[in-house]
């Protein structure tokens, strides 16, 4: 007669959509993008440590992200641009957690963010990214945290090319979106761009 097993263990998390997510083994049917927009508008990157009257959200960060990979690779299609966007969507429920804890926990945090990343890639019909993509996005990443070092988080220029990497020039319209926004604007600005690069 065999044992009976302990049940997996569940952490749930009741969204405003009214959608009761299971952080450890998420299902694409209860990820919803207004749960995300509304989650990432208001997750402040930096921890909040940034110059100004609004916090840097991680929805403004997704956007600046997506507009620096476009800039530096012009031939991104418009499902990349979303992989763009949505590559920090986890911490929709998760938080911004900074580099330094992350590789403390170790494995215990990557799994969480890799499983949520992997259901909100199949809520929305998008494959794992090709090497080439990563790659853009890690260095769009950067990219990005370069600038946000340095116009909002109070880095020297030199702190961030050593923590950051180099910044290409970047016309005005990318730069223009490290400046904080209310948090209403984030949320929807988020949403458009999502609903924008879903039409094709």
């Amino acid at each position: 007669m065999s044992e009976a097993r302990d049940p997996a263990p569940r952490a749930w998390q009741r969204m405003l959509s009214g959608r009761r997510l299971d952080l450890l083994d998420p299902a694409p049917r209860d990820i919803e993008i207004a749960d995300i927009a509304h989650g990432l508008a208001r997750v402040a990157r930096w921890n909040g440590q940034t110059h100004g009257p609004h916090v840097f959200s991680v929805a403004q960060h997704s956007l600046l992200v997506e507009a620096v990979g476009r800039h530096i690779a012009p031939g991104c299609t418009d499902p990349d641009g979303l992989e763009l966007l949505l590559h920090d969507a986890p911490e929709y429920v998760v938080g911004d957690i900074i580099s330094p804890l992350k590789a403390a926990i170790g494995d215990a945090y990557r799994g969480v963010e890799l499983r949520l990343l992997a259901a909100i890639r199949r809520r929305f019909g998008l494959a794992e990214p090709a090497a080439t993509l990563g790659k853009l996005v890690k260095r769009a990443d950067r990219i990005a945290a370069h600038i946000e070092a340095v116009e909002l988080a109070g880095f020297t220029p030199d702190e961030a090319v050593r923590y950051f990497g180099d910044a290409p020039d970047l016309p005005g319209t990318v730069l223009a979106l490290a400046e904080p926004w209310p948090t209403a604007q984030a949320e929807a600005e988020f949403l458009d761009r999502f609903h924008a690069l879903c039409r094709t």
